[in-house]
């Protein structure tokens, strides 16, 4: 299996986002008000993941001043996870759960060269058997950091509000219903969820996100 596309500059997303407005009108006319969609390429290794682990369940600017801090500690590697005390951990701001979580991303020898070229059910599989990285985390990831046009994120509650409100749905669709609407989006689904997204954003200024 291959690694499918990969998105690689604004011309490969407007491309993807061409292709959604042919397929369905209800995007097509999420397009209309989003405008162009944004890149949103990211690097890729330890470093990205470990940023996701730390970004878990604060606000964005708990985890930004975390991370600022583990970046002026040098504690961004995984050698410098590792040779680092719990107590070195616990004052840049990791919960006792987060130090255990990047210990195991540590200890975790994951070639990142070889994820580049690995396909992508692959890549997901050899993520989430990381203590601290779920499926989200490991699509997220896939979709951003190795530029994967085929991925979706449907267990995103702004993917699942996005969806619910441009296909006029009487609820959020549940992940694994998402999951299978996202079928229809492919080989663009990453597209589909930069759309998504932004449609999310426009609909929240609209109208109001209940």
């Amino acid at each position: 299996m291959s690694t499918g596309r990969i998105i690689e500059t604004p011309a490969c997303v407007a491309e993807g986002a061409d292709w959604l407005a042919a397929h369905d009108p209800r995007l097509a006319r999420a397009l209309a008000l989003t405008g162009p969609l944004p890149l949103r390429r990211k690097p890729d290794g330890f470093a990205e993941l470990l940023s996701a682990i730390v970004s878990q369940q604060v606000s964005t600017a708990s985890a930004n001043a975390i991370w600022g801090r583990m970046k002026d500690a040098r504690l961004t590697g995984p050698r410098k996870i590792q040779g680092a005390s719990d107590d070195e951990l616990r004052a840049v701001g990791l919960s006792r759960q987060k130090i255990r979580y990047a210990r195991a991303l540590a200890e975790a020898r994951i070639d990142y060269r070889a994820l580049r070229a690995a396909p992508t059910d692959e890549v997901i599989r050899r993520l989430v058997e990381v203590p601290g990285i779920g499926i989200w985390t490991a699509e997220i990831y896939a979709m951003f950091s190795l530029g994967r046009a085929d991925v979706f994120a449907p267990g995103d509650l702004a993917l699942q509000e996005a969806a619910r409100i441009l296909f006029d749905l009487p609820d959020r669709p549940k992940e694994r219903d998402l999951r299978r609407m996202a079928e229809d989006w492919s080989p663009w689904r990453s597209v589909a969820a930069r759309l998504f997204w932004a449609y999310y954003r426009v609909a929240k200024d609209r109208e109001g996100i209940r």
